[in-house]
């Protein structure tokens, strides 16, 4: 290849030409002209001297232009011995002969460094090494790691991301655990059981009412066994006074030899912390799905050669789960070709069409709306009941009944979330959307009306305790004859939730999933059964379940901190359940959610969970006057005002510190601060965008590069077959 063929490449593109021999462009030396510069025919050549003619000729007056490329072994060890010190001989993609002689020279020039650089160097290996062998002994202690891989062989990645979700928040909770047990557990059972040389200060009450410290715990009397049950699953009874609830903490601090520890200011800061911990570890993992997404933004044509000739899931082993992925992709194509041709169909849509199809849209979101409006009046309503009838002497009333009071907000919530998905769907197929934006809308009002119910709980639950009616306010500042301890009692409501959320999943799998599987195969001939058919593993519906149950476990941890453990247990219980279950009794939905590939849907869904939590608890604790009678604020008006009290003992210049830090001089600048470097990353986000447009530019340029020298190639043998 000439020297001028070479020179015609763009400057800074891969030059492959040693790879592209003289006799392999031509069969024969009359078939193109030595005056016919080849390469320039190129259409990759054709598009970018458009775009550079004034750029190249200026290269070439200075003398920049690309030289004729050395053989790509020259390259390499070139490049090898430019980075000889960073690179490692194994990451680059040859044969063993090879890499054996590239080793050699890297032996060899390890000798011409001094001690000091060959000791840098070995080092570094080694250091390396060890690094690479840690990380391969933590994938062996990785939770449920072959049974997450089973998974995976026999039912597809889609299936395994919901099962890693999972195991991410057994992880979750138990930080959040062990975050709660150091900073107030540990001190107060060191205390307890005379572990450490320290002892209690308990809250002195002072300035307080002696009717706003009345704060009887609630009993049965525990003459039936069925109390203990229903202690047991309410949370009242010989539960209320225990490590379980907030009302136990009626502590002003620890005193150990040399220091004081504050527990008011423990207690909060643990509810800070571990809501700081979620969303830094639910952001850091919901960015590496959506630089995922980014890149994965592609052109329908693209999608169509991906789904076509890269949407196999080659770690399926199981011969109807790999029938069941031909027919998940058959429906992606469906689904790809109905979006099409209803962008068309919209596109050739004339005016009354268009009216005509809106207002059909704003009447059946009006429809949802009211669902909503009465699923939340109707917990709204079961809450109230259940709050004045909950005073009521176990003894006057059976044990059906007295449990009927105690969950009646958590069955009317469970018969909400179960029906209200149903209604969405049926009013979704008559609002003409693609099936991609049907899928995605219909899981959006299920996430909101799943984790609205539990604000609508807890505001429900906040009104009753500021709202007095009869009884005056204004001596304890809530209502202290039915809440002497509203906190105990918030907790004990999310402790009925939690509690009644796995109650269901239990019976769900066991009284409805195994007998479906039965009927379904041993009555198959029976219509009724066939046409009912096998349980489908739905997977957004078990994500929505599962953040339903994480937003509860946020929001109870403050008013009840052993939840948190609680949620753990519960997760690792619902998770072999659920590997059970689909083993069993179900299987893959044909109609796979289009993200189940990418955690970024779950992760998603969980931070608006988290955001819903931090609502309630933000005001509970900064609005709400904290109980009197009860836990270690008993002497603050609210929660947070033991932050300033912490503040002020620090030293004065602590103190202007961090009043000039979350003053208005501060903010205005940090805020201006935070903007610049949101628009820089904004800016930066562009680049990288642009960039990857360029390299699929790029991408496709070669790929007309190639079709174009197979075209020449075939033109040349059917010349030479003609002579």
């Amino acid at each position: 290849m000439s020297e001028s063929s070479a020179s015609g490449l763009p400057p800074g593109r891969p030059s492959r030409q040693p790879f592209i021999h003289q006799e392999n462009l031509s069969l024969d030396s009359g078939c193109f002209s030595p005056a016919v510069n080849f390469l320039q025919e190129l259409p990759s050549y054709r598009s970018i001297a458009r775009k550079r003619t004034g750029g190249f000729s200026r290269e070439k007056q200075s003398g920049t232009l690309l030289k004729p490329a050395d053989s790509y072994g020259h390259q390499l060890e070139r490049g090898l011995a430019e980075n000889l010190s960073n690179q490692s001989v194994r990451k680059y993609a040859l044969d063993i002969s090879e890499k054996r002689r590239l080793r050699d020279i890297q032996e060899t020039q390890m000798k011409y460094l001094s001690e000091w650089d060959q000791w840098k160097r070995y080092s570094s290996k080694s250091w390396k090494r060890f690094i690479e062998k840690a990380r391969e002994m933590t994938t062996h202690l990785e939770l449920w790691r072959e049974d997450i891989r089973s998974i995976e062989g026999k039912f597809g990645t889609g299936i395994q991301s919901y099962f890693s979700f999972l195991r991410f928040l057994v992880l979750l909770n138990l930080v959040i655990f062990l975050i709660i047990f150091m900073l107030v557990l540990l001190p107060v059972l060191l205390t307890r059981y005379k572990i450490t040389n320290s002892s209690f200060v308990l809250v002195p009450f002072k300035n307080v009412d002696v009717q706003c410290t009345a704060y009887s715990i609630s009993s049965s009397g525990l003459t039936y066994f069925y109390s203990y049950i229903i202690d047991l699953l309410s949370g009242t009874g010989f539960l209320e006074d225990t490590y379980l609830f907030y009302g136990h903490y009626t502590i002003d601090g620890v005193k150990f030899q040399n220091f004081v520890y504050d527990l008011p200011l423990a207690y909060l800061l643990s509810t800070v912390a571990y809501l700081a911990l979620s969303l830094l570890w639910i952001v850091k993992r919901s960015v590496e799905g959506f630089k995922i997404n980014l890149i994965r933004s592609e052109e329908h044509f693209q999608s169509y050669c991906n789904k076509v000739f890269a949407g196999w899931d080659f770690c399926i082993t199981n011969r109807s789960t790999a029938d069941l992925k031909h027919s998940s992709l058959r429906y992606e194509l469906r689904a790809d070709l109905e979006e099409e041709r209803i962008r068309q169909k919209i596109a050739e849509r004339t005016s009354e069409e268009t009216i005509r199809i809106y207002s059909l849209r704003l009447f059946l979101n009006c429809i949802v709306l009211a669902v909503l409006a009465a699923c939340f009046y109707a917990i709204y309503r079961a809450t109230i009941f259940s709050q004045e009838h909950m005073k009521k002497e176990i003894d006057k009333m059976v044990f059906g009944e007295n449990l009927l009071i105690l969950y009646l907000p958590s069955i009317v919530i469970t018969l909400a979330n179960f029906v209200t998905p149903m209604i969405f769907a049926k009013i979704i197929h008559y609002e003409d959307y693609s099936p991609g934006f049907e899928i995605r809308l219909t899981i959006l009002r299920c996430v909101f009306m799943r984790l609205a119910t539990i604000c609508v709980l807890v505001f429900t639950l906040g009104s009753k305790i500021t709202s007095c009616g009869n009884y005056s306010c204004e001596l304890c500042g809530y209502n202290q004859k039915l809440y002497p301890c509203w906190e105990t009692q918030v907790g004990q409501e999310m402790y009925k939730l939690m509690i009644f959320d796995l109650i269901i999943i239990l019976a769900v799998t066991l009284f409805v999933d195994f007998p479906r599987k039965i009927l379904v195969t041993y009555c198959s001939s029976w219509k009724l059964f066939r046409c009912w058919g096998q349980q489908e593993f739905a997977i957004p519906d078990n994500v929505l379940g599962i953040v339903y149950g994480q937003t509860i476990c946020w929001i109870g941890a403050f008013f009840s901190p052993l939840i948190p453990a609680i949620a753990t247990l519960k997760f690792i219980i619902i998770f072999y359940v659920k590997e059970i279950s689909l083993i069993y009794t179900c299987r893959p939905s044909p109609r796979q959610f289009r993200a189940s590939n990418s955690n970024f849907f779950f992760l998603l869904v969980l931070l608006i969970g988290l955001c819903l939590a931090v609502i309630p608890l933000t005001i509970s604790m900064a609005h709400i006057p904290s109980s009197k009678a009860c836990g270690p604020y008993a002497n603050f008006n609210t929660t947070w005002e033991v932050v300033p009290r912490a503040v002020s003992t620090f030293p004065s210049s602590l103190q202007s510190l961090v009043h000039s830090v979350t003053s208005e001089a501060f903010a205005v600048p940090f805020f201006m601060i935070i903007c610049l470097v949101m628009f820089y990353f904004i800016a930066l986000a562009g680049a990288h965008k642009r960039v990857v447009l360029q390299l699929r530019e790029q991408l496709s340029l070669e790929s007309r590069d190639k079709r174009y020298l197979i075209q020449k190639l075939t033109e040349a043998q059917r010349e030479v077959r003609n002579r």
